[in-house]
């Protein structure tokens, strides 16, 4: 099979993959084999070729929004031919504190798609197959894929943040999770703020229901109940915290972020206010949203790259050009 390769060992920024021939995946006790469709890309992604992420193999094939065909290791529930989606979370030990508790979310030994075990920037996949989720076929695939890692992980994050039906809500930065975030947001009839660099993005948040949109965060027209930072940005989490009422949240939709500065008690955290991150995503998160995606029709545009433009598509998310999310169609 053909797939996209990172090797830490020979880091070139900007010609992070090559393409090369590879064996298709053999099958371990409890996968099922994909034939992958379309692989979202996602940030996550940048920092593992970037670093940001220390690698965990020497070589690894990223890419944890999958949309692929099962063609091998059928279930009851995954028959061959059944469309299923992967994202992140690739697997945990069902043993763990964190597991018997509801939260595998914070397993004490997870699977990573695309960083601990091979990902969908290839032809084929292998996955454990307690974690494909079963999807429509007569959807598109690729603007499918941005739901199963930016779509679970927005929605998860407006959990975490606890946002109450009504709320004013802040969303900083407006990529691919955001742009999805809103829309429910909106369904749930609260009041969205978005601060976001770019005129582009500001008026794409305006389009999509904002009330307010703006690149100073000190400009908002209000205090905002929640708050949800998607820049792995510190400073960006504190200009999020000073929005905030007394009592209010912010949650961090990050797996990496830099340093946080040094910042005034008194004045940022003191009244009740909370920092919270985000951590992962649950089965159960999955099942939510992709049900909540159905009824509101959440699918949004995408910019597709072939396989061999894998790096073009990873240097379209750093540098935020992609129009909507951006997809790897095999």
């Amino acid at each position: 099979m053909r797939a996209a390769v990172f090797d830490s060992s020979a880091y070139a920024p900007g010609a992070w993959l090559t393409v090369e021939e590879r064996p298709r995946p053999r099958l371990q006790s409890g996968e099922v084999l994909l034939k992958v469709i379309a692989c979202g890309v996602c940030r996550t992604d940048l920092h593992i070729v970037e670093g940001d992420l220390a690698p965990i193999w020497p070589r690894i094939i990223p890419g944890h929004q999958i949309v692929g065909e099962v063609v091998d290791g059928a279930t009851p529930s995954l028959p061959l031919g059944t469309r299923a989606g992967v994202s992140w979370m690739g697997g945990v030990d069902g043993d763990c504190w964190f597991c018997r508790h509801k939260m595998e979310n914070l397993c004490d030994h997870p699977i990573f798609t695309g960083y601990s075990v091979n990902g969908g920037y290839a032809e084929y996949v292998s996955v454990q197959a307690g974690f494909a989720i079963p999807l429509p076929e007569e959807l598109d695939a690729a603007r499918l894929a941005p739901l199963l890692c930016a779509g679970i992980i927005g929605f998860r994050s407006l959990r975490v943040a606890g946002v109450v039906r009504g709320e004013r809500v802040g969303l900083f930065g407006f990529g691919s999770s955001a742009r999805l975030a809103i829309h429910i947001l909106n369904s749930w009839d609260c009041q969205v703020y978005v601060v976001t660099r770019g005129t582009a993005h500001r008026e794409a948040a305006l389009a999509a229901g904002a009330e307010w949109a703006g690149e100073d965060a000190t400009q908002l027209p209000v205090a905002l109940d929640r708050a949800i930072t998607f820049a792995p940005s510190g400073k960006v989490v504190l200009s999020a915290l000073a929005a905030l009422r007394k009592g209010g949240v912010v949650a961090i939709n990050a797996i990496h972020l830099d340093q946080m500065p040094a910042f005034d008690y008194d004045k940022l955290l003191w009244g009740e206010r909370q920092i919270r991150s985000v951590a992962n995503m649950t089965r159960q998160d999955a099942r939510d949203f992709l049900e909540l995606a159905r009824d509101l029709d959440l699918l949004q545009p995408v910019t597709t790259f072939t396989l061999e433009e894998a790096n073009q598509a990873l240097a379209a998310v750093k540098d935020g050009t992609a129009e909507g999310s951006a997809v790897i169609v095999i």
